[in-house]
Formats: C-alpha cells, structure tokens, sequence
C-alpha cells in the first residue's frame, strides 16, 4: 500500500512539473513571463520575413506584463545598426491571444513556456491581404539546449513550417551589445 501511495505521489508531482513546462490552456500564468529575454530562433513560412532585413527579424529584449497588454522591448538591424523598438500588445476576446500592429495586423498567442528559461510563440501576420505565419523561441539566456530547440522545430512542423524555415539567431548579431551599453 505504501509503494502504490509513493507511486501516486510521484505521479502526481510529474504531472504538476509537466503542467507547468507548457501552457496548454488556461493554465498560463502570463505574469511569470515579465522580464528579460532572448531571441533564440524564428521560424516562418514566409522565410524572407526573417531573414537579414527582413521586417520580421527582430531580437527581444525585454516583455513588460501589464493587465490587460505585453510591452515588448525589441531591437533590429537598419543599416547594420542596431536600432530600439517598443511595440504594446493587446488583449483579445480569446482567451491567451493579444494582437499587434507591426507590419500589418498580428496575433499571436503563447505555445510552450516554463518562464525560467524559454517561451514559445506562435504569430499569424495579416497584411495587404497576404498572411503568414511566425514562430518565435525565446530564452531567459542568450542559448538554450538542443532538446528545447527540437521541441520547437516540431511545433514549427505542426504549425506547417518547415525546418529549412528555421533560422538559429544564437550566433547572429542579436544586438546585445545595445543591451550592455544599457546596462552598463
């Protein structure tokens, strides 16, 4: 009877640990997301959206949460500098979505997070009546392991995105030293 009890227990802890990697719902504690981050890897099926000088190519700095808005603290390249971008996401009527203008009109909702080290997104951009679809994996550190790295090209293959629409930002040009200076 107490091995069946260590069991359940067990159980029952891996189940709350696996509920917390990963937002499936309205289990999103969207608070927890507040704070500094890093582009990792971007994805999409229009992939000149995110390549060098794409208007997609952006590099995160920081997500500020507020009731009912996500402030985004971004950088990209114009003319090989390095140059800031604040843009605010709002709310929507779904449950989990907030939208953006940038670039046209986008909605985006949150796929996968563990808030202590990475955040999955998943954005669908509307313009001149084109769409497509972004995805975009942010770490609390400036690289993240293999293993989350896979768990995204596979949200990227459910989504429709191929993996050759990848594209690793570890060893790009993130402007992280525009955050440095910041700091400094």
């Amino acid at each position: 009877m107490e091995l069946l009890l260590l069991l359940c227990l067990g159980l029952t802890l891996v189940c709350v640990h696996a509920e917390e990697a990963s937002y499936q719902g309205q289990n999103l504690n969207v608070k927890k997301i507040n704070g500094d981050w890093h582009s990792i890897l971007l994805a999409s099926d229009k992939r000149e959206k995110i390549e060098e000088n794409g208007s997609m190519r952006v590099f995160v700095e920081h997500i500020h949460v507020s009731e009912n808005s996500l402030a985004f603290k971004l950088h990209t390249i114009i003319n090989e500098k390095c140059s800031e971008i604040f843009l605010v996401a709002d709310k929507t009527e779904k449950a989990g979505e907030y939208s953006v203008i940038y670039d046209g009109f986008n909605t985006f909702t949150i796929l996968k997070t563990d808030y202590d080290n990475y955040i999955m997104f998943h954005l669908i951009n509307k313009k001149d009546g084109e769409t497509f679809q972004l995805m975009e994996l942010y770490g609390r550190k400036t690289n993240l392991s293999s293993d989350i790295k896979e768990e995204f090209a596979k949200l990227c293959e459910e989504h429709g995105i191929v993996r050759e629409n990848i594209i690793d930002l570890s060893n790009t040009n993130r402007c992280l030293e525009a955050r440095e200076r910041r700091m400094a």
